[in-house]
């Protein structure tokens, strides 16, 4: 025989103790003849809304991955390249242990999953960016590199200007000494030290929005595979 869930009115399957859409724990009865009168029903296992989140649990496993996530996924590492993947599967992971080691928590929701990922990304996301920071900072001024960075800066700088230039003049129709001037004025801001910082800085919180983003979608995708290994049935 086939119910409703009491929360999103679709259709749960005999004996199924979750809802497969929302999550929702049902009610389930068992007909055992051979059940003792007065006998209450006993639940397969103890049940939690599968869309909950128990965050203290959740807030362990999230730091436990987002730790090395981040410092992968940090500019100065030589494996950054691939920090959103580090981040992804950090955050399907963080949901894995989450699940695992939940009294009454065999599944949770996609979204519950990604609200997950998201703290996973959010800590990932900051140490990444202090990190990043971190070490900018020690390689100019502990280090005494400062020369060498502005070297390095002013060369890209001038490259990118270059690039800007030959599109220009591929198009066309377009003020040549004016182009110039602004040209000029934006290669002087940039190889200022205000420019320099905040292009860094610019960059480093772009990383940490993907971080974020994949971290949110990492964890949704580990809630999906939990939920397909995991569901209950019985």
């Amino acid at each position: 025989m086939e119910a409703t869930c009491q929360r999103c009115h679709q259709t749960v399957q005999d004996g199924n103790t979750f809802c497969p859409a929302c999550g929702l724990p049902q009610l389930v009865y068992s007909e055992d003849a051979d059940a003792a009168p007065g006998q209450p029903e006993r639940r397969a296992e103890a049940a939690r809304d599968a869309s909950m989140v128990d965050w203290k649990p959740a807030i362990r496993a999230a730091c436990l991955l987002a730790v090395p996530a981040g410092l992968l996924s940090s500019a100065s590492s030589p494996v950054s390249f691939f920090g959103v993947f580090w981040m992804a599967a950090a955050a399907a992971w963080a949901v894995t242990l989450y699940v695992r080691g939940g009294e009454g928590t065999a599944w949770i929701t996609t979204g519950a999953g990604a609200r997950i990922g998201l703290v996973t990304g959010l800590l990932a996301a900051w140490l990444a960016f202090s990190a990043s920071g971190g070490a900018l900072f020690t390689e100019r001024y502990a280090l005494h590199r400062g020369a060498q960075i502005d070297s390095e800066w002013k060369n890209r700088v001038e490259m990118s200007q270059q690039l800007t230039a030959q599109w220009q003049n591929g198009f066309g129709g377009t003020d040549a000494a004016q182009a110039r001037d602004l040209r000029t004025q934006i290669e002087a801001w940039m190889e200022s030290p205000w420019g320099h910082a905040g292009i860094e800085t610019f960059g480093f919180a772009i990383n940490g929005l993907l971080l974020v983003f994949f971290a949110v979608g990492g964890g949704a995708l580990g809630a999906r595979m939990t939920a397909r290994m995991r569901r209950p049935q019985l």
